[in-house]
């Protein structure tokens, strides 16, 4: 009995880990910078979380993050491939818009899982400051969809100090 429960239990962490992406793949970043120009970086393989609870992302990617909530905060968070856990999966869309070159945006979306408002932090990098700079987000109503749009050109995003209000 002792093996087949250490069997079963070996079993569900390796299909647990396996559904973990820890690393985004290198791949071409190209955006439209401005009317003349474009802006194009080759990303490296780089970890999506820099630190703990401390996601990076970049224009083009959907994430999917799963998230371990202990009382009444996010305790834990990781990208997966495939969400098997939807009521606390926080599904993450960075994209740019263009209708034409004089006329793009950076849009992205938070859906929230959770019955509770969710919030974070964020810093953006562009292509125009070549720095980090806080932004202003609007918080995640429960059971919804949270869109941010930008006029400026993002390179990437930092998102962190995750957490519920009231």
């Amino acid at each position: 009995m002792k093996k087949m429960t250490f069997a079963l239990l070996l079993l569900s962490v390796i299909c647990y880990s396996q559904n973990q992406k820890i690393d985004r793949e290198p791949f071409k970043l190209e955006l439209v910078a401005n009317a003349e120009n474009n802006y194009s970086a080759n990303i490296a393989k780089s970890p999506y979380f820099v630190k703990e609870k401390v996601l990076q992302i970049y224009p083009g990617e959907e994430l999917n993050i799963e998230t371990e909530i202990k009382g009444d905060s996010i305790f834990s968070m990781r990208v997966v491939d495939k969400v098997t856990f939807p009521d606390k999966t926080i599904k993450l869309k960075f994209l740019q818009n263009v209708t034409d070159r004089n006329n793009t945006q950076m849009l992205f979306s938070v859906v929230n899982p959770f019955d509770r408002k969710l919030v974070y932090d964020a810093m953006i990098y562009t292509v125009d400051g070549q720095q980090w700079s806080p932004t202003s987000i609007i918080p995640i109503q429960p059971k919804l969809v949270g869109y941010e749009t930008w006029p400026d050109v993002i390179v990437t995003m930092a998102l962190e100090k995750w957490r519920f209000t009231k």
